[in-house]
């Protein structure tokens, strides 16, 4: 039984799950430093208050909740959303929104994670009525380079919302 250790198991489980918890609280993060912009009282800021419930919502520690509003107190860089228009593979029409503390960096890493998923930005709102119809069906090879492109675009921080006019399969 050499080599079966239970403890090795639960460890490279348990740092996958912690890598994917800290993702999820980065990006909650950022949505709570953006909506505290237009105010640091919850009270009387609605969109920060919504912020903050889906914070807990993935039990999110408090400390990062009041470090994520202070944040802005203290003038740190300052985020930006962001909003980045695509065709992927299959002509897909998608529309990536992402909050950021450095516009070029998250920009470039956008870019060059559809490069590699044969996809590429256009200009914006040139694909905005694409959005409102349903894309062609893909065929099985096509539909592989999407959900990689969509998996590849969840793991990068600052990317917060997908829309696309793919139709879910049911």
């Amino acid at each position: 039984m050499s080599g079966h250790s239970k403890w090795s198991q639960i460890k490279h489980c348990k740092a996958l799950t912690d890598k994917k918890r800290g993702q999820l609280f980065s990006k909650a993060s950022k949505l709570i430093s953006l909506a505290a912009k237009k105010g640091i009282n919850p009270e009387t800021n609605l969109e920060l208050k919504n912020a903050i419930e889906k914070a807990r919502a993935l039990n999110m520690p408090n400390d990062n909740i009041q470090r994520a509003i202070s944040r802005v107190a203290d003038k740190s860089p300052q985020l930006e959303e962001l909003s980045i228009e695509a065709i992927g593979p299959g002509n897909i029409a998608l529309k990536i929104k992402a909050v950021t503390d450095s516009h070029n960096r998250t920009i470039g890493e956008i870019k060059k994670i559809l490069g590699d998923n044969s996809s590429k930005v256009v200009p914006p709102d040139s694909i905005s009525w694409m959005l409102n119809q349903p894309a062609p069906a893909l065929d099985k090879s096509t539909q592989n380079q999407v959900d990689k492109l969509f998996n590849d675009l969840n793991e990068q921080d600052d990317v917060e919302d997908i829309i696309s006019n793919l139709q879910k399969k049911i």
